[in-house]
């Protein structure tokens, strides 16, 4: 009889366990995962809100047609133009103003008319004490016809990008004076 009780212990007759999941395990699991899950929801918008001006391709800017060609002298001019914008779902055109003149070597300059001062909006020639200047009437900032500060104003005017297609004048994005570096 002990062989028969010892062939028993060495073959248990009972199946193999399986390793289960308690209950506080499983809810823990449960949890976790759908706290991350929430977690992430919450921080995507404020990862794509950070990275989206990275994914944005920058175009070559945009042109506006504003003057014939034939219409540009040497003494500066001013354009008005319209700008279609587009912010979010609102459309709108704003109205842009540029001082236009042809340079002594034929090429086209167009100047923006707004004051590095305060931000006011210069004139040509419209004060008999300085002609042919630029002047600001808010509070007394002059320029020269490139551009270039002489009174105030602490840097000379912006001028726009231009490109000449078919016998027009096109105003681009605005940028930093050139012309006026140039000047002694």
């Amino acid at each position: 009889m002990s062989s028969l009780n010892e062939d028993q212990d060495s073959h248990p007759l009972k199946p193999p366990s399986r390793k289960e999941m308690s209950r506080r395990q499983f809810l823990t699991y449960t949890l976790g995962g759908a706290t991350a899950f929430m977690g992430v929801g919450a921080l995507m918008p404020m990862v794509r809100f950070a990275v989206d001006p990275i994914l944005h391709k920058k175009g070559e800017g945009t042109f506006i047609k504003v003057a014939e060609v034939s219409k540009i002298t040497d003494e500066p001019q001013e354009f008005t133009f319209e700008l279609p914008q587009q912010d979010g779902w609102y459309a709108s055109t704003s109205l842009l103003t540029a001082w236009i003149r042809k340079g002594e070597n034929g090429d086209i300059y167009a100047l923006s008319p707004i004051c590095k001062h305060l931000g006011c909006t210069v004139g040509w020639n419209n004060n008999k004490a300085y002609p042919d200047e630029y002047h600001c009437p808010c509070h007394g900032a002059r320029y020269t016809k490139q551009g270039k500060q002489l009174a105030v104003a602490p840097k000379p005017l912006d001028q726009y990008t231009t490109k000449i297609d078919g016998g027009w004048v096109y105003l681009g994005e605005i940028v930093p004076n050139t012309q006026a570096q140039k000047e002694a």
